[in-house]
């Protein structure tokens, strides 16, 4: 793709947000288009939204797990970016009109305390960068119509990206063993689905070292401070108005996500 068709469809996407009406697959304006050419699309918008006085805070993995690569038709995982304006407080009411077909999935959230730059970080590298871990919860979105998205459309779509609530119980990596982690994500205090550590990619920390190795050799560096999220335990469940969405992650804690009654 040359620079004006990855600028417009990054308009594309923008006017998605805009508006709150979703878009067509890309992949079908663009059938040639590659992995490659999504993530240029994906810079562009992050561009725009640094231009426009948000700054990145950090990175998610999407598609990590095996039941969320069935769950979207794809066999890899990807990376998006995470805004300031993306995190949300814990317990205080969320807007589901600022979305537009929010789904919403359990993780371990890494918060880094030194810098981690690949390629050739290991899972020593990862373990010595990370200050704590925090439950969390990100909300998924999707620009693209009915969630009929391939890896290009979810890729340039900044990895379905919508929102993120962390919880607020740190803990060291030495106190957890994230691969063995017991998940239980809970809709209006009905169980929605059950899921482990181990499901992301093994740990969640061969996701952070695939995050580093990957980004990278862009010229990307994970950033002391900056939130990872590794990708989710359990499957996406959708959310509505007025929900309360609660996970539960066995050694590292509890978060709470309210969803505001307004339409």
């Amino acid at each position: 793709m040359d620079v004006s068709k990855v600028q417009e469809a990054a308009a594309l996407l923008a006017r998605a947000y805009a508006t709150r009406e979703p878009i067509e697959p890309l992949i079908k304006t663009y059938p040639d288009a590659g992995v490659e050419d999504a993530y240029r699309i994906q810079q562009e918008q992050v561009r725009r939204w640094v231009e426009g006085g948000d700054a990145v805070r950090g990175h998610k993995v999407g598609l990590a797990s095996a039941a969320m690569q069935r769950q979207m038709g794809v066999d890899q995982p990807d990376y998006g970016h995470l805004t300031g304006g993306m995190f949300h407080l814990e317990h205080q009411p969320i807007p589901t009109t600022a979305f537009l077909q929010p789904r919403i999935e359990p993780e371990i959230a890494f918060v880094l305390g030194s810098a981690l730059r690949g390629p050739g970080v290991t899972v020593a590298d990862a373990v010595r960068a990370v200050d704590f871990v925090l439950p969390s919860l990100e909300i998924v979105d999707s620009r693209i119509q009915d969630w009929k998205i391939s890896l290009f459309d979810t890729i340039a779509d900044n990895a379905s990206s919508g929102g993120v609530v962390l919880g607020s119980s740190p803990t060291a990596l030495r106190d957890a063993d994230l691969r063995l982690a017991g998940c239980v994500l809970y809709r209006n205090g009905v169980v929605a689905a059950t899921g482990a550590g181990g499901a992301v990619l093994g740990s969640p920390l061969n996701s952070l070292v695939w995050l580093a190795n990957t980004v990278g050799p862009l010229g990307v560096t994970l950033e002391p401070g900056h939130v990872v999220l590794p990708g989710s335990m359990t499957r996406a469940i959708p959310v509505s108005p007025g929900d309360t969405i609660v996970t539960t992650i066995a050694g590292i804690g509890s978060v709470t996500a309210v969803f505001s009654e307004e339409a």
